[in-house]
């Protein structure tokens, strides 16, 4: 037991933070108990049964629904952990110390300031990780229930990082870059403030491009008919095709449609001169660029690879900084 045993600044950071933890088991508690109950409740309210054996919840299950709103919150605020872990890990753990003063004791305890920045941030990593752990169980509790449903989808936003291993990256990257900026600030609401922009910009970024990591796949069909993409597939564009392949901007159709006298009040007008400007200019077929649903851990490979290139980067600057001040 003695080996398990937290000992020098490690058993000093968990003391001093201690009530930082109690709040994060209190977190946890109180979602595992509303997203507890809710479940149970879905449960136990009706079902529908379709053709095929597949299941749905009966259109008075106000259970179902009130988890899937739950489900659907719970993912965005999952989405801010990387922010509150940044900004706590810049403020309280690192700027805090040198805007008061009191890393100097630390330092004067035998402690090299790598060892004791060394603590703060095993530490600070530790908790959050068991922390982000707990909480994307709790999440997983209700998404095995309501997931597919609408908003709540492999590819939205929320759903995809709680789902995925990417949250966890987003944490390792907060921590490292919450040491960096709260040494070169010292200043701790500053230093929380810059650290939760900074990973906010870093959410949004990501959030913008992940979905060009990887090509899109195309398919195609006659002109006309909704096109459906297989499976569960995430649209990214869908347009008009002509006989020669090329792509075809349907905005040319529209205007020439918005132009003609009538279209605005006769019925089916608007529809007619839209499908003739479309045979004028040989439009034959249609196309729907999707990323399938197989794209999903590739994608949150590479995502959580560049994330975990910034965290080394920035922990790597960290010591760095460190160093080159406590010599």
């Amino acid at each position: 037991m003695s080996t398990l045993t937290l000992k020098g600044p490690y058993w000093v950071t968990v003391r001093q933070y201690r009530r930082t933890l109690w709040l994060a088991g209190a977190a946890v508690v109180v979602s595992l108990a509303v997203i507890g109950g809710l479940r149970i409740w879905a449960d136990q309210g009706p079902d529908r049964y379709l053709v095929g054996g597949d299941r749905v919840p009966a259109d008075d299950n106000r259970g179902y629904e009130m988890l899937r709103l739950a489900i659907d919150s719970a993912g965005m605020y999952l989405l801010l952990v990387p922010l509150f872990v940044g900004a706590f890990v810049a403020g309280p753990l690192i700027a805090r110390e040198f805007e008061s003063g009191t890393y100097k004791v630390s330092l004067t305890q035998s402690v090299s300031p790598a060892a004791w920045l060394r603590a703060k941030l095993v530490s600070a990593t530790a908790g959050s990780v068991l922390t982000l752990l707990a909480l994307i169980g709790v999440f997983h509790l209700g998404w095995s229930l309501v997931s597919g449903s609408w908003g709540l989808t492999w590819a939205d936003r929320g759903p995809y990082e709680a789902t995925g291993i990417v949250l966890f990256a987003y944490v390792l990257a907060a921590v490292a870059v919450g040491a960096l900026v709260g040494q070169l600030i010292r200043r701790t609401l500053v230093a929380m403030a810059v650290t939760g922009l900074v990973m906010g910009v870093v959410l949004l970024v990501m959030g913008a491009f992940r979905w060009s990591f990887l090509p899109v796949k195309t398919i195609t069909g006659a002109a006309g008919p909704t096109l459906w993409v297989p499976g569960d597939g995430l649209v990214m564009d869908s347009g008009l095709l002509t006989a020669s392949g090329a792509r075809f901007d349907q905005l040319i159709c529209w205007e020439e449609a918005a132009r003609t006298p009538g279209t605005d009040v006769t019925e089916g007008l608007w529809g007619k001169v839209e499908a003739q400007c479309q045979a004028r200019h040989g439009v034959t077929t249609q196309y729907v660029d999707y990323h399938p649903e197989s794209h999903f851990w590739p994608t949150q490979l590479i995502e959580s690879g560049i994330l975990l290139a910034l965290a080394a980067v920035a922990a790597y600057a960290a010591f760095r900084v460190l160093r080159a001040r406590h010599r």
